[in-house]
């Protein structure tokens, strides 16, 4: 039996978001400048709309023992766990920096896309996730299943 998966998201420019979801992108940019890259050079922040709506941002910390760093999904996500115990995030935004400060695209790894689903699956809540492509796109994906369709559960 052959299936097909639809992935879900919807293309918008910067002028296009509303308040808060411009709040956490500018927030997330924002994290940015807190990145430890002295490796890659790629700069990558995040940032957490909480449902109480106060922001928690997360950047990609390195370490020269190749993979003990932590992107900076994760680092958001860990300290939201821990700051904000129980509550749901409502919206996760991702950018990234190159080595020249440019903003350009960031979408999550792998490892990430699956702390992206479990934090969903425990809060019982869909979690919105913009990732910024350029000033003219980004990907805004209303739930973790349209970014991984088949997440590990136990």
């Amino acid at each position: 039996m052959e299936k097909e998966i639809i992935i879900k998201y919807r293309e918008c420019r910067l002028a296009d978001l509303d308040e808060s979801e411009r709040r956490v992108l500018d927030a997330a940019i924002e994290a940015t400048d807190t990145a430890y890259a002295p490796y890659s050079n790629f700069h990558v922040g995040a940032a957490l709309l909480m449902d109480d709506g106060k922001i928690v941002k997360g950047s990609n910390q390195e370490n020269v023992a190749y993979p003990s760093g932590l992107c900076a999904e994760r680092t958001a996500l860990f300290s939201a766990g821990v700051s904000h115990s129980g509550m749901a995030v409502r919206t996760l935004a991702i950018v990234a920096r190159n080595p020249e400060g440019k903003l350009v695209a960031a979408l999550p790894c792998g490892a990430c896309r699956q702390v992206m689903a479990e934090q969903q699956s425990r809060q019982g809540s869909p979690m919105r996730v913009i990732c910024y492509c350029s000033d003219e796109k980004l990907l805004v994906f209303e739930n973790i299943e349209s970014l991984l369709p088949f997440g590990f559960d136990m």
